[in-house]
């Protein structure tokens, strides 16, 4: 397992089927960034607790409410227009490198809280994973399943 989330989350989600399964997650209204540290959590036998899930989830919601969705959602109310405006494209594209650097500053803020949570202590990714799907996995559970079994070859 990578030691730093960032590099296990670009590692897992090149995997295949790892991407769609993510963004089926997400319109079902799950995190990525919380799929992706969970499933680097689990990876790392840090034991899944409800107080855990939800010191993490507390540490992602503002900063998914104030900085990533509102750019996520500029990029995609941008695309079509993007394709017929040469200059709306490149700053479509920035939005886009934005998001990414948002995403990576949540996942190192969700690497944070985790830090001291002792590794090797158990095989817990199905219910991080579950966890962090929340209702969506339930809905979606072939993403799921996808993202479980990607995250379980490391």
């Amino acid at each position: 397992m990578s030691d730093d989330v960032w590099s296990y989350a670009l590692k897992l989600y090149a995997r295949p089927g790892v991407e769609a399964a993510c963004l089926s997650l997400q319109e079902g209204g799950a995190d990525v960034c919380l799929l992706l540290a969970a499933a680097w959590l689990g990876d790392a036998g840090i034991g899944f607790s409800q107080p855990r899930m939800v010191a993490l989830e507390n540490t992602a919601r503002e900063w998914r409410e104030e900085v990533i969705v509102p750019l996520r959602s500029l990029r995609q109310r941008w695309r079509e227009s993007a394709t017929r405006d040469a200059e709306l494209a490149p700053l479509r594209e920035r939005i886009k490198q934005l998001e990414l650097e948002a995403e990576k500053v949540l996942l190192g803020r969700l690497e944070a809280v985790a830090k001291d949570w002792p590794r090797g202590e158990a095989e817990d990714l199905l219910r991080w994973l579950d966890a962090a799907a929340g209702e969506a996995g339930s809905l979606r559970r072939d993403a799921r399943e996808t993202l479980r079994t990607a995250a379980s070859l490391s």
